[in-house]
């Protein structure tokens, strides 16, 4: 075949960022349905040096690695600084953001139209599944480290991970 139709089409590339202390089931929402819009998707893991997290970088991408495999197109890295320069890294274009609220918009909104000052990337707003609207990591942390059930909140091997992190059974 010669002309267009033999000419290999560029990838398309997304990243899904977050601090994923823990990865729960409404990241994964959103992660799986960028997967289908897109033919690479970037998670990227935020460092930040001057938070504690209950789960180090490299557990929460282990964990990242594991709940997503089954998707076959998404790469799990970490990143410190703007994430404008991790997608100028990478050469990729859109960030894929779940919006749980109306309050999450405010917030997003700046970030992306800061994100595509800076530039050109531009940010995709996925709303959150109902089921999920409410949850957060931070949310899952607190319920999990009272004892609570938190197993329909996130994946089996974040459960697990979180039993042991906090000494329960």
């Amino acid at each position: 075949m010669t002309g267009p139709e033999s000419e290999e089409l560029p990838l398309r590339r997304a990243v899904c960022p977050g601090s994923f202390d823990p990865v729960t089931n409404g990241h994964l929402d959103i992660i799986a349905r960028a997967s289908k819009l897109y033919d690479v998707v970037h998670v990227a893991v935020m460092i930040n040096k001057s938070k504690q997290g209950l789960f180090t970088v490299e557990e929460r991408m282990d964990l990242l690695r594991q709940t997503t495999e089954e998707y076959g197109n998404v790469k799990v890295e970490a990143f410190h600084g703007l994430l404008v320069d991790f997608c100028k890294q990478r050469d990729i274009p859109a960030i894929v953001k779940g919006l749980r609220a109306v309050s999450d918009f405010d917030y997003e909104l700046q970030m992306a139209q800061m994100n595509n000052g800076l530039s050109g990337v531009e940010t995709l707003f996925v709303p959150t599944n109902p089921t999920y609207s409410f949850l957060s990591s931070s949310l899952v942390k607190e319920v999990a480290a009272w004892g609570g059930d938190v197993s329909h909140l996130v994946p089996p091997v974040v459960l697990e991970a979180l039993s042991e992190r906090l000494g329960r059974k």
